[in-house]
């Protein structure tokens, strides 16, 4: 008697289970999307973009405090080839406006409307050693609204910026003419190793940021790391990561004096591409500096602990007030 129920008991469990497995096999979500084949090697749409770019500067004392904070924020429009005619894609600054420390937020007027032809080469750099053909003389001696010179570092703040976001929304973000790049990326969850991986770019700037000065990428990867969407628009996220990198500066920060620095680099993020026009929608980006400075007459060297955070959105033709 008790072996009959023993059995009975069984073959219940059995039937409710297999009517839940049934269930659930019957509720479950199509994730043929997911599986699908992505292309990221086509051109992009050849309509007008508007870029916002704000990034935030944080610096910490050896006790963790924060002590200091900087904003910069940059307006870019892009006129694409496609669409102009041109061999280059021509980006205007429309606007450039830092907010450093406790200050007021001011705007760089030699950065407004100012214009420059952003083309791809396979080192990078134009004839001239520039990265991205970015020209260094137009951030010589820059000033605010308010009439007061910026400082060395504060203007290289302003001149990075552009190359960050060509880097993010270039250079990770459109396919290579050298070596693995976003068209290696098919499926979600591949990964590869780019091209930028171990190169090491020059960073000198004008009179005050001297030649010599290097920033080496570590082992730079991009991953296809899933779907989302962004202001309506299906987007694909690819991830990027720097690996560890490192760098070194040598700058004059007045007339015959020489400031080294050397320290250590880690910044990630992702890219959310529009899988219509294959223009970012979004970029972020998180970055962790180590850097120790020598000073002339300065018995021990000076070190510092920066965090910077970026965030790019495409505002199509929403221009701001």
């Amino acid at each position: 008697m008790r072996t009959h129920r023993i059995t009975t008991a069984l073959a219940i469990t059995m039937i409710c289970s297999s009517i839940s497995l049934a269930a659930v096999e019957s509720k479950r979500m199509d994730d043929s999307i997911l599986r699908q084949t992505f292309d990221f090697a086509g051109a992009r749409a050849p309509q007008p973009q508007l870029f916002d770019m704000e990034t935030v500067v944080i610096t910490y004392a050896p006790d963790g405090k924060r002590v200091n904070t900087d904003v910069l924020r940059l307006q870019l429009k892009c006129a694409p080839a496609r669409a102009t005619g041109k061999d280059a894609d021509e980006y205007t600054c429309i606007r450039f406006a830092v907010k450093f420390g406790d200050s007021p937020e001011v705007t760089v007027p030699a950065m407004a409307n100012w214009s420059y032809p952003y083309k791809v080469t396979a080192s990078g750099m134009d004839e001239k050693g520039q990265v991205f053909g970015i020209d260094h003389a137009k951030f010589e001696k820059l000033v605010d609204s308010n009439g007061q010179p910026l400082p060395v570092d504060k203007a290289y703040y302003v001149y990075n910026a552009f190359i960050d976001f060509h880097g993010f929304c270039n250079v990770f973000a459109e396919p290579t003419m050298g070596g693995k790049g976003i068209q290696d990326l098919k499926r979600i969850g591949d990964k590869i190793v780019h091209a930028a991986a171990f190169t090491e770019p020059p960073v000198n700037l004008g009179s005050n940021i001297k030649e010599g000065s290097t920033f080496k990428n570590g082992e730079v990867t991009l991953e296809l790391k899933g779907l989302s969407i962004v202001d309506g628009a299906a987007c694909a996220i690819v991830a990027y990561d720097s690996g560890q990198s490192s760098f070194q500066m040598l700058m004059n920060p007045m007339p015959n004096m020489e400031v080294r620095s050397v320290g250590a680099s880690h910044y990630k993020g992702d890219v959310y591409i529009d899988l219509a026009t294959r223009w970012p929608r979004k970029v972020t980006m998180d970055e962790l500096v180590v850097a120790e400075s020598t000073v002339p007459m300065l018995p021990n060297k000076m070190t510092a602990v920066i965090e910077r955070n970026t965030i790019i959105r495409n505002v199509g033709n929403k221009a701001r007030d």
